[in-house]
């Protein structure tokens, strides 16, 4: 194959649409909001102090206190992806006296990081 050919685009030989095909899958497909709520959600995993923080909460609950002192950041800044977290249902706190400890929301967040992890392992 020349460059030229690898640069093209794939297309079909053939004009014809596999309609079962097409129908099947239109039927399964999300509608636009959980989609766009779908893509926003993967948008939350794209920023790496999200994910740093996210696996501290993989391992144990911790306060903002603690997981600034771990990652070397400001209380304020912890909390700003703490707000982005919760806010996505990722995260949640728990209050004891006057301090929050944070931990992951649930273990579909567990499932994703795991998953995410054994992907980019491969």
């Amino acid at each position: 194959m020349t460059e030229d050919e690898l640069m093209e685009p794939e297309r079909c030989e053939y004009i014809h649409v596999h309609e079962e095909i097409v129908a099947q899958v239109n039927e399964n497909m999300p509608d636009e909001e959980t989609l766009y709520d779908l893509a926003d959600l993967f948008r939350i995993f794209a920023d790496s102090t999200r994910i740093k923080i996210l696996y501290v909460l993989f391992e144990s609950e911790m306060c903002v206190c603690d997981i600034a002192q771990l990652l070397g950041m400001t209380q304020s800044a912890i909390s700003h992806q703490l707000r982005s977290l919760k806010q996505s249902k990722l995260v949640k706190g728990r209050r004891d006296g006057k301090t929050v400890f944070y931990s992951l929301a649930d273990s579909h967040v567990r499932t994703i990081l795991d998953q995410g992890m054994e992907h980019v392992s491969e």
